[in-house]
Formats: C-alpha cells, structure tokens, sequence
C-alpha cells in the first residue's frame, strides 16, 4: 500500500521557519536509509512558504493569483515521500524515525488514494 508522508512544520516555532526545522544533515541520513531501504515511490523537497504562489477564486468566481508570503501561514509542508510498504504499522515506523517528526516539526501520514 502507498503512503505519503508530509514532512509538516510551523513558522512560529523556534527550529523552523527561517531555520528549516532539523538539521540538513538529519534529513540527509535519513533520506539515505529510507531510500535504500527500497520502500521510496518518490520524495521532493520544497522551498519555504514565501516563495509559494497561491491561485484561488473571489466571490464571484475569477481566479486570483497572489505571490507569498502569505501572513495566514502557520503550518507548512516541507517536503513529502511517497512509500510503499505492507500497512500503516510500517508506515509510521517511517515516520517515528523522520527527522521531520522531531520537536518543532510532525509527519502527517495518509493513505495514497488508488486512482
């Protein structure tokens, strides 16, 4: 079964925001395990919330494009793995061990819909 795992932090805590939550390194290792490991579908990283543009409708229905930062932001995803593995079970074993779900950061994890 497939799994993403969504790589979340908050702007307001001290470990992320303008410092990126975990250390790079950590991100790194564990990127190495998990992709040897062989469960990894696909994974990206992403830039941090200002550099994001956001498309949306007004209230009479026309598309609105504004560029970030977005003041509104408090949580973002940072990046994501896309994985296959047996169950739940192994998927948030993956997670635990993400450096993403340390203090300041969590991995949320869904299951991949199937279409």
């Amino acid at each position: 079964m497939k799994y993403a795992l969504l790589l979340m932090g908050r702007t307001d805590d001290a470990g992320c925001g303008d410092h990126g939550g975990a250390d790079p390194e950590e991100f790194f290792v564990f990127d190495k395990e998990i992709t040897e490991a062989g469960v990894v579908v696909t994974s990206f990283a992403l830039e941090d919330p200002e550099h994001g543009v956001r498309v949306s409708s007004d209230d009479d229905g026309a598309r609105v494009v504004t560029s970030g930062p977005f003041a509104e932001v408090q949580e973002f995803v940072g990046g994501t793995y896309i994985i296959e593995v047996a169950d739940i079970d192994e998927a948030l074993s993956w997670a635990r061990r993400s450096p993403g779900s340390a203090p300041g950061g969590h991995v949320e994890v869904r299951p991949v819909a199937p279409y």
